[in-house]
C-alpha cells in the first residue's frame, strides 16, 4: 500500500490540471471492457466523449496508457502498471468513502459502554446482542466501574453511554429508563427461608446478610432501608470488599445469604438456590436507566439509544 500511496502522489502532480479521479475511473472501464465504445455505453457516454478524456489523461501523465486497434483497445506495458496503481487507488478511496458514511450513519465506528450490572443474562445482554446483530462495523468497548467512577468517566468522555441501576438523574447527563429486574435472595438450599413458598422483606430479620461494598451492594442496602422502616426489622448487614462471585461462594460456604437482581442468577453456584423477594403479592423489582452527555455527537451512541429506545419506549426522566 506504501508504494501504492507512493505512486498515487506522482500520479496526482502530473503535467496537467485536467488529470481527476473521473478519468481514472473511464480508463479502468475502458480496459474492463476491451473497448471504448463498450465502456462509453456502459458510462452512459458518448463515445467520442469517453475516448478525449483518456486521451487528456494520457497528455496529464505523459504516457500511451490504451493500443487502439480496430478490435478495441489493451493495455500497453506501462499502461498496465498505471492501470494497477489507479486501481488501488479507487479502491481505497472507495473504502474510505464508505467507512467515512458509515461512521456519519452511525454504522460504524466506536462505542464505550459503562456498566456495573450483569452480563451473564438479562435485558443489558439481550440489548448488547441485538446492537452487535444490527450494527456490526460498530466496536464495542465495555468499562465496568462503580456508579462514582462512571459519572467521572461520562463527564470525561472516557465512557459514551453508562447503564446503572435507579432512576436519580447523574450530573450533566440526559437519562433514560430501561427495564425493572427482580431482587432475588440467594441461600444455601438446606436454609430454612429455602423451604418457604414466598419470601417477604419482614422475613429476613435477624439473618446475616452479606453485601459487597462495590455497586449496587449500597443500593441494595439503602432499599433494605426503605423496605424495612424499624431498625428492629431488619437483618445484620455485612460487607465484604469482593466481587459477586466471591460473595456467592461465601453464601455457599455458610456465612449468610446475600440479595442479586434476577440477570445474575445466570451463574450457578452448588448448594446455592434463588428466589423472589416480595413486599405483598408481587416480587420486588429495580429499575435500570441509561445516562449520556447531551453534547455527546457520537453517531454509534444515537445508533444505540435508538435500539434501546425500540426495545424499552419509556420517557426520559432527567436531564
Amino acid at each position: 500500500m506504501a508504494d501504492d500511496l507512493k505512486s498515487t502522489n506522482s500520479l496526482l502532480t502530473g503535467r496537467s490540471p485536467a488529470f481527476t479521479l473521473q478519468h481514472l475511473r473511464y480508463a479502468i472501464s475502458a480496459a474492463d471492457h476491451g473497448s471504448f465504445r463498450r465502456a462509453a455505453d456502459a458510462l452512459l457516454l458518448r463515445q467520442s466523449t469517453l475516448s478525449r478524456r483518456i486521451r487528456q489523461l494520457e497528455d496529464s501523465v505523459g504516457m500511451v496508457v490504451f493500443e487502439r486497434s480496430s478490435g478495441g483497445v489493451s493495455a500497453t506495458t506501462s499502461g498496465r502498471e498505471f492501470l494497477r496503481v489507479a486501481r488501488s487507488i479507487l479502491e481505497q478511496l472507495d473504502a474510505l468513502l464508505a467507512t467515512t458514511h458509515s461512521a456519519g450513519r452511525g454504522e460504524a465506528g466506536q462505542l464505550a459502554i459503562g456498566f456495573y450490572t450483569s452480563l451473564s443474562a438479562g435485558n443489558f445482554r439481550a440489548s448488547l446482542m441485538d446492537f452487535r446483530q444490527r450494527f456490526p462495523q460498530i466496536e464495542i468497548e465495555m468499562i465496568e466501574k462503580s456508579r462514582r467512577r462512571l459519572v467521572t468517566a461520562l463527564r470525561n468522555g472516557v465512557v459514551d453511554i453508562a447503564i446503572v441501576t435507579g432512576a436519580a438523574p447523574l450530573p450533566e447527563c440526559l437519562s433514560v429508563s430501561l427495564w425493572s429486574e427482580r431482587i432475588m435472595v440467594a441461600l444455601l438450599e438446606n436454609h430454612p427461608l429455602a423451604k418457604k413458598e414466598l419470601i417477604y422483606w419482614t422475613d429476613l430479620k435477624a439473618e446475616r446478610v452479606l453485601l459487597s461494598r462495590r455497586d449496587p451492594g449500597p443500593e441494595l442496602e439503602d432499599l433494605i432501608t426503605a423496605k424495612l422502616a424499624s431498625p428492629v426489622d431488619r437483618p445484620r448487614i455485612f460487607f465484604h470488599d469482593v466481587s459477586r462471585g466471591s460473595l456467592w461462594n461465601l453464601v455457599g460456604a455458610g456465612f449468610g445469604i446475600t440479595l442479586l437482581t434476577e440477570a445474575t442468577v445466570g451463574t450457578n453456584f452448588v448448594g446455592v438456590v434463588y428466589k423472589d423477594i416480595r413486599d405483598t403479592t408481587e416480587p420486588t423489582r429495580i429499575g435500570y436507566s441509561a445516562h449520556w452527555r447531551a453534547d455527546n455527537e457520537n453517531p454509534a451512541l444515537a445508533s444505540f439509544l435508538k435500539i434501546l429506545s425500540e426495545r424499552y419506549p419509556l420517557p426520559t426522566i432527567g436531564a
